[in-house]
């Protein structure tokens, strides 16, 4: 079986600290040194609110910093969500900045996986955290891309707006853009995306399966909020667990299906585990009564340590 995901996280976080060390470099405390984030830590989950003027473009500052926020966010054991969201009313994430790809090197790297951004998405795709966007501006292009990288995107009715414009540019995509539409929308109506340039609404993209859901520009904040504060009150460890089943499923099924086996088998060995289904028979679980409200059995888990 491969290294579970957070091992592979750790393991990387210390060889950049080891080399960032070796050269002199000494780092801020985590989220004080970022110039296109705004902070904001509550019961497990970080809220980012980008907020990179004039239109939240995703240049080589942005991607930068999106690089190295989820090496901090891998490394803060206090984080177990994080939820992107925008200080520009009209912009999630514009697109990438067409300077830089025309300056782009006419020969490619020698790893074409190499090339910005692959390694950034790559980052938060893997992440043994939860990450969630609340797109309520447009998120066309890279910001499109980006949004596809993280868990869960939820869109503003009336104001969210998604596409994938690269072809009015005569590009293909190269964040991701075709192989994760695809996988979530089947091939006409990705094919129906990247080649009419049409901007998605929320509630097109909602019935596409672009993003999870449409909500009403009153809702969004309060929905995004109970769900990422219900993670949070999980395990980490667990959370991580059920990340890795996920990522199993892009393997044929049957392996997908084995890697599943192992990981449950290793998630119900796990301490934690243990002692949360111990808790489970203490609040009546198993029962008529007890799971009669599963949300009350929740809420309670919310109020002990994981």
């Amino acid at each position: 079986m491969p290294p579970a995901i957070w091992q592979i996280w750790k393991e990387r976080i210390a060889r950049r600290r080891m080399i960032a060390a070796a050269g002199g470099v000494q780092r801020a405390a985590p989220y004080e040194d970022y110039r296109c984030f705004k902070f904001r830590k509550d019961r497990g989950v970080l809220f980012v609110t980008i907020d990179h003027p004039p239109m939240n473009l995703l240049d080589q500052n942005l991607l930068t910093e999106l690089g190295s926020l989820a090496t901090d966010v891998a490394a803060d054991d206090e984080v177990k969500v994080l939820v992107f969201e925008s200080a520009d009313p009209e912009y999630f994430v514009s697109h990438a900045n067409v300077n830089d790809i025309q300056n782009m090197p006419p020969k490619p790297p020698k790893r074409i996986l190499d090339q910005r951004p692959y390694p950034i998405y790559e980052q938060y795709w893997t992440l043994p955290k939860v990450t969630i966007a609340k797109i309520e501006g447009a998120a066309r292009g890279g910001g499109s891309e980006f949004a596809l990288s993280l868990d869960m995107r939820f869109g503003a009715i009336g104001k969210a707006v998604l596409a994938q414009s690269e072809l009015t540019l005569g590009l293909a995509t190269g964040g991701g853009a075709s192989q994760k539409l695809p996988r979530l929308m089947g091939r006409a109506r990705a094919l129906e995306v990247l080649l009419s340039c049409d901007d998605f609404s929320a509630e097109v993209a909602e019935r596409y399966g672009y993003i999870n859901r449409a909500l009403p520009a009153d809702e969004i904040g309060p929905r995004v909020e109970e769900i990422a504060y219900a993670i949070g009150s999980y395990p980490l460890e667990a959370i991580a667990l059920v990340k890795q089943t996920v990522q199993a499923a892009e393997m044929p099924l049957a392996e997908g299906l084995a890697a599943e086996a192992r990981i449950f088998n290793q998630s119900v060995n796990s301490d934690v585990a243990r002692r949360r289904m111990a808790k489970y028979f203490e609040l009546g679980g198993q029962t008529r009564e007890g799971d009669r409200d599963m949300r009350y059995m929740i809420d309670e888990f919310a109020k002990v340590a994981p």
